[in-house]
């Protein structure tokens, strides 16, 4: 009963001893403790990952079970984390509060504005272990590890064949279902890759010389 109470009048007894956090109840002091010991009690049941707080292992075992209970009321969007509906609501009001210092582009979400402004300063946070290159976005550098690992994981459902990243994939399986997006301007050529677009307009241009 006393626990409860402490929900409603905000009273905060448990104060930290190394940080100026203080709780309401006991047990979230505990969790918020190991923070500072580093102590990762709270174990994932589906990889080795641990954690210090209950609450990041909840929304980490979000990733293997898929759920996404956050539910946006304006489209048919889900998250599994309620401030990445946050974030997402404010693509349907068109509010863009985050500006870029060194151009005029605008953002609904800091992280966007933060990404963006790296191709300003030229940061590369993302190293690869296995030699000394370096990246701008995270998904360049998963890519480029397996270039190291040599993993394969898209898989062609027509035959046999396996690809390091998904696209490579997509221009693959125009080999069986014979798609070319890539219609030329000039004539009725058309072709399955941009790359062999660009080759063939190349001889209009040297036509028009």
């Amino acid at each position: 009963m006393e626990k409860h109470h402490n929900t409603h009048t905000v009273q905060r007894p448990y104060q930290c001893s190394h940080c100026d956090k203080a709780f309401s109840q006991y047990n979230n002091l505990i969790q918020h403790l190991n923070s500072h010991t580093n102590e990762k009690s709270f174990k994932c049941s589906h990889c080795d990952k641990t954690f210090s707080q209950k609450q990041t292992l909840v929304h980490h075992l979000r990733t293997h079970t898929g759920e996404k209970p956050h539910h946006c009321s304006q489209c048919n969007k889900t998250f599994s984390l309620k401030q990445n509906l946050v974030h997402h609501l404010s693509t349907h009001i068109g509010e863009k509060p985050y500006k870029c210092q060194h151009c005029k582009k605008v953002f609904a979400q800091k992280i966007y504005l933060t990404r963006h402004t790296r191709v300003h300063t030229g940061e590369k946070q993302h190293q690869c272990n296995s030699c000394e290159k370096n990246f701008l976005r995270k998904y360049e550098l998963v890519s480029h590890l397996r270039t190291h690992t040599g993993e394969k994981p898209y898989q062609c459902n027509n035959c046999n064949k396996a690809f390091s990243e998904n696209g490579h994939l997509r221009i693959h399986l125009r080999t069986h279902t014979g798609e070319k997006p890539y219609q030329c301007s000039h004539c009725d050529w058309a072709f399955s890759q941009k790359i062999s677009l660009l080759k063939h307009m190349q001889k209009h241009t040297r036509e028009k010389l």
